[in-house]
């Protein structure tokens, strides 16, 4: 039977660490900051049966315990530097630690982001992960930017994930191949991080969020923030390739307000539609203007042709029956 300490040796020290002072293997790990730059902290959990379901595919569960969290990062315009992981486990059972970490890893390298501690103890089923990162002074993505006048821009597309999760639940018919594919947006998502540093760094965008409870409530975290209001042209919202075959309604609804995509709405002048444009070109991100921010308060919904739109639209809320 794998002790606490050598289920973390087998599967989750690695050789030697490569940002960290001091990783894996003492009280606190020891990170030394880049002179001149800010760490950028954010911590999300995931609950078996909350957050996902259960018996989920371990190595789809490491890949996106991590993604949620660097797509904080990612919204920031922050740089991923390390991450700590607690861990709760009904048992120490080593084909699901084998596929969890090995999906934890292989994201965490992409972005060369490196695990440097953390815990573990038996339970539910429960992952925590705490995400550092860097950014220059004045180059944050805050909710609190937004201005009026500028463009309202998503990365990607949108409401695939929803789909899915309706298919799991048999709220509507989706062939074998149609849930695949959308599972593939919920289980797998990818964190915009390339861009999110590009729009910072660059200066290019204002305000910043991840689009992780569904866009109509995320961007209203920017407009309370912000103390603005915003025009969003629904019909512009891009459907991922799968809810693109559905009718308008379905359509409507789980793009405005679908959640779990982890793409990043954003917020930038005018002036900078070709520096957006060049931006998402090079990270290899689609990128769509959907609305603009505006002085007046609250969010008005249209359709292509500027007709207001009455949807009773809600995102997710983590406390909700």
């Amino acid at each position: 039977m794998l002790s606490e300490f050598g289920l973390i040796r087998q599967y989750f020290e690695r050789a030697k660490p490569q940002r960290a002072v001091l990783g894996i293997g003492d009280d606190c790990a020891l990170l030394a900051p880049t002179p001149g730059m800010l760490t950028a902290i954010s911590s999300d959990m995931l609950v078996e049966g909350r957050h996902f379901f259960a018996g989920e595919d371990p190595r789809r569960l490491g890949h996106k315990s991590l993604a949620v969290n660097l797509s904080d990062l990612a919204a920031m315009g922050a740089r991923p530097v390390a991450f700590t992981l607690a861990l709760a486990l009904p048992e120490a059972n080593r084909e699901w630690l084998e596929g969890f970490s090995a999906g934890l890893f292989e994201l965490a390298d992409l972005h060369g982001c490196e695990l440097i501690g953390g815990d573990t103890t038996k339970g539910p089923l429960n992952i925590c992960v705490t995400v550092f990162g860097e950014l220059e002074p004045g180059r944050a993505l805050r909710r609190d930017a937004a201005r009026a006048g500028d463009d309202i821009w998503i990365s990607g597309t949108l409401g695939d994930a929803r789909l899915a999760l309706a298919g799991y639940r048999g709220e509507y018919a989706l062939d074998a191949a149609q849930q695949q594919a959308a599972g593939r947006r919920m289980h797998l998502p990818t964190p915009r991080v390339q861009l999110g540093m590009a729009l910072a760094q660059q200066g290019i965008a204002h305000a910043a969020i991840d689009i992780s409870d569904g866009l109509v409530g995320d961007l209203g975290h920017i407009l309370e923030r912000s103390g603005m209001g915003a025009t969003l042209d629904v019909d512009a919202l891009p459907a991922g390739p799968v809810l693109a075959t559905r009718d308008m309604a379905m359509r409507r609804a789980f793009t405005a307000a679908g959640g779990d995509d982890y793409e990043l709405c954003f917020t930038a002048p005018a002036s900078a539609r070709d520096a957006v444009l060049a931006a998402g070109l090079a990270t290899d991100t689609a990128v769509t203007r959907v609305g603009r921010i505006e002085a007046e308060a609250g969010l008005r919904l249209v359709d292509a042709q500027g007709s207001p739109l009455d949807l009773a639209l809600a995102s997710f809320d983590h406390f909700a029956s």
